[in-house]
């Protein structure tokens, strides 16, 4: 089977519980597919733990979640040791992180320290306990959900662990006709019951091989280049987007070819994940607005600035 068919097999499983969200769908397999992790921003209730339960399920994959709040403890994550005394040496005991998919619910609600004990998971695959690192089963992603309404109790995330996530994302409210859909779905039971597994581990991992394989010219390169570059570069962006979104941003849009049936990238491609990849790990002068439409538009004036290639 073609690896695009496959995308699209599970795709079809994921709308079977998430409704009226296909390009959100789209975008956060394709950062499953690059080897991405994912973070939502948005109001409670708009599905974000179900469509991330619907991805475990469609891919096979272990699922986890924490609930943050103040008093959950980095333990809680990487897992702890314990002395046994028949044995007269410590036991580890797995923490949340031991998982394929992990959902990180309201992160901005945990305290700084467990945050950052993200960090090392999500940027080596492993964890660390008492000075012994473990490696955490691959595939592994991390979906993260932030509340960008109410402030109190929260701890902003810092840039260093917003740069560790290739997309930022947002579900938002359905249309009225997914929304009646979706009522109607759920008086006929639950509707991720429904959800059937496309694929497994060797799977996933054949289309993540054939995503690193898709062709990238030189033109196409120095155009998404070129795009990061000018963000590092506009009078109203103090902090631009730094080396490791130029590789998630090259991955994320050779993703985007395979599932569009293409063993090459477009400039295209790279337009269509440019402000998902870029924005969030951006920092913004005051004159650039306080808005997510105004740095939203902002970002399109920037690439209407940068004269795209064509393809011989």
């Amino acid at each position: 089977m073609k690896e695009q068919e496959v995308i699209q097999r599970i795709l079809a499983e994921v709308r079977k519980a998430v409704l009226g969200k296909g390009p959100v769908l789209v975008r956060v397999l394709l950062a499953i597919l690059a080897r991405g992790h994912v973070l939502l921003e948005d109001i409670p209730g708009v599905g974000k733990t179900t469509m991330a339960l619907a991805f475990s399920k469609a891919l096979g994959l272990q699922y986890k979640r924490v609930q943050f709040t103040p008093d959950v403890m980095p333990s809680d994550l990487t897992g702890f040791s314990i002395f046994n005394r028949e044995t007269g040496a410590f036991d580890y005991h797995p923490g949340a992180l031991m998982c394929n998919l992990f959902l990180a619910d309201e992160l901005n609600r945990a305290t700084s320290r467990t945050q950052s004990a993200l960090l090392e998971a999500m940027e080596e695959g492993q964890v660390t306990v008492d000075g012994v690192s473990r490696p955490i089963g691959q595939p592994f992603v991390v979906i993260a959900t932030q509340n960008p309404v109410g402030a109190a109790g929260t701890q902003p995330l810092p840039d260093s662990q917003l740069d560790r996530f290739a997309i930022r994302l947002s579900l938002g409210y359905p249309s009225h006709r997914a929304e009646v859909a979706m009522v109607r779905e759920h008086q006929a039971g639950n509707p991720l019951d429904r959800v059937e597994q496309v694929a497994d581990h060797a799977q996933l991992e054949g289309l993540r091989q054939a995503a690193d394989r898709v062709y990238l010219s030189d033109d196409v390169l120095d155009y998404l280049l070129q795009l990061v570059e000018a963000t590092r570069q506009h009078p109203l962006i103090l902090q631009g987007a730094s080396p490791r979104a130029t590789l998630s941003l090259t991955s994320v849009s050779r993703a985007l070819a395979l599932a569009s049936g293409r063993d090459y990238v477009t400039p295209e491609d790279v337009q269509a994940m440019f402000r998902d990849v870029i924005v969030h790990r951006l920092v913004f002068a005051p004159k650039a607005g306080a808005t997510e439409q105004s740095r939203e538009d902002l970002l399109s004036q920037l690439m209407r600035g940068v004269k795209a290639p064509r393809l011989r």
